[in-house]
């Protein structure tokens, strides 16, 4: 499974309503950071296939929707767990802190 490109349309289906933790991430396409976690990101993706899913949200298509989470860097990452943001990350991390919020 990749990294879904999500948007105001589908957020609440695909995140608020998901069965298993999501990980979104809040990103620009001009953040160099946000450049740079992505392939962690796919990997994350496909090593929690069926247990965790990953989506990417534009804050600057999508500002309405970094508003309402109060988006102020790039990147942040939530995660989100019976609709619920449980964990936030703000900054470019490495693999292992991330897995380690998905995992506990």
């Amino acid at each position: 499974m990749s990294v879904i490109s999500i948007n105001a349309n589908n957020f609440e289906s695909e995140v608020c309503c998901s069965e298993v933790p999501v990980l979104v991430d809040f990103y620009a396409g001009w953040c160099t950071p946000c450049r740079m976690i992505y392939p962690i990101l796919e990997d994350i993706s496909d090593e929690l296939i069926g247990s965790v899913k990953v989506v990417r949200v534009n804050v600057c298509e999508e500002s309405e929707l970094a508003g309402y989470y109060n988006i102020l860097n790039v990147p942040t990452m939530m995660v989100f767990r019976d609709g619920k943001v449980t964990d936030r990350i703000i900054g470019a991390t490495g693999k292992r802190q991330i897995m380690e919020i998905l995992t506990t």
